[in-house]
C-alpha cells in the first residue's frame, strides 16, 4: 500500500472516529488484528472484539483531535487527544499495517498534569 493511500485510510479512520461511526471506524483493521493497551496491560484480539469493546464504552468522547501522523512504510504513528467526560486523554496510537489493514495497533494514553513552578523559567506552556 502506498504511504499516500495509508495517510487517507488513516484520516478517514480518525474522522470516523470523531464523529462515533464505528462501522467506518473499524474498517481500518484486519479481522485478526491485535490491538494492546499496555498501561492496563489488555490484549484485544480481533476486529469484530475490538469494535465491540469500543462500541460499549460507557463515557463515549465528546472531543477527538489528531494533533499529527507520521509514518513511513508499514508503520504509522499518531499523535491525538480524546475528550472523555470533560477530561482529556493525550493518546499516541502506533499502527502496522499488512496489505493495506491494520494487523497491530498499540495504544497509550496519558492524563494532563500540572506543571511544576520549578521549572517555568525554562519552558514555556503550549495548551
Amino acid at each position: 500500500m502506498e504511504e499516500e493511500q495509508i495517510r487517507e485510510t488513516l484520516n478517514a479512520h480518525w474522522h470516523a472516529s470523531a464523529v462515533g461511526d464505528v462501522n467506518a471506524e473499524h474498517d481500518i483493521y484486519d479481522d485478526n488484528v491485535i490491538c494492546d493497551y499496555p498501561q492496563s496491560g489488555e490484549r484485544i484480539v480481533g476486529r469484530s472484539n475490538l469494535q465491540a469493546l469500543r462500541s460499549h464504552h460507557p463515557g463515549k468522547p465528546s472531543g477527538f483531535n489528531v494533533k499529527r501522523i507520521l509514518g513511513k512504510g508499514n508503520l504509522w504513528i499518531t499523535e491525538y487527544t480524546i475528550t472523555y467526560q470533560g477530561q482529556p486523554a493525550y493518546t499516541v496510537s502506533i499502527m502496522e499495517f499488512r496489505n493495506g489493514k491494520v494487523v497491530h495497533e498499540i495504544q497509550y494514553f496519558a492524563d494532563p498534569f500540572e506543571a511544576p513552578a520549578w521549572r517555568s523559567q525554562w519552558v514555556e506552556q503550549i495548551m
